[in-house]
């Protein structure tokens, strides 16, 4: 089971958080503040209001990033306008959900997140694209052999297109793939995750023929360009 940290200052929601992720067996770590989450160095998953008392939950989110890494971040809040959503995911988040909470999703969804964030089988390949190598049983990616840092999401999304170089993958088949089949919000995230995957692979090159092409298919979806 894993360790769960719940920043939440709505009491009645926190318990409710609390109780459920308890009940499935998970720790659960909640704090009511940002100052006291930014306290915590380890979690594997974190549920984040964005209302908090003292810090900004966009700035939570960001140092909880940098300081946890490897953390499932999920942001939980009032908020949702699509500048927001966009907002929270480029400041760290993996996903994004609106209150009022639907238990049931929320608890499908961190198990989602769980199960995706557990380790890959022993089998599984390494793929190799031009300099880019895709090592999905480690979870690592390099470029030329220099190790490119990436979050969960950014990672799934580029193995999910590298298994299939040249082809083009629908929009539809990223988001059931990559984020799972209950993804109910905007597709929006799937451009913000391969934004940040653009960048990431472009700051990691040496020279700017190490970077592997993510084509955009315009009204279908994203293809990762074969040698």
């Amino acid at each position: 089971m894993a360790k769960v940290l719940v920043v939440e200052d709505d009491a009645a929601i926190g318990s409710v958080l609390d109780s459920a992720l308890r009940g499935h067996g998970h720790t659960v770590q909640w704090c009511r503040d940002g100052r006291s989450a930014l306290r915590e160095t380890a979690a594997d998953l974190v549920l984040l209001d964005l209302g908090l008392p003292d810090v900004d939950g966009v700035e939570v989110c960001r140092r909880l990033r940098s300081a946890i890494p490897g953390a499932v971040l999920v942001i939980l809040t009032a908020r949702a306008d699509e500048m927001d959503v966009v907002v929270g995911l480029e400041a760290g988040a993996d996903d994004y959900l609106t209150k009022p909470i639907r238990l049931a999703e929320l608890l499908a969804r961190v198990r989602a997140h769980l199960r995706r964030g557990a380790p890959a089988a022993p089998s599984t390949p390494v793929v190799r694209i031009g300099a880019l190598e895709v090592d999905i049983a480690s979870r690592r990616v390099s470029l030329n052999g220099r190790e490119v840092a990436l979050r969960a999401r950014e990672f799934d999304l580029l193995a999910r297109l590298a298994v299939q170089p040249g082809q083009a993958v629908s929009r539809d088949t990223l988001m059931s793939d990559v984020w799972d089949s209950h993804w109910h919000g905007s597709t929006k995230t799937l451009d913000v995750h391969i934004a940040a995957l653009r960048r990431k692979l472009a700051s990691a090159a040496e020279s700017p023929y190490e970077v592997p092409r993510i084509a955009t298919l315009r009204g279908h979806g994203y293809r990762l360009e074969g040698d």
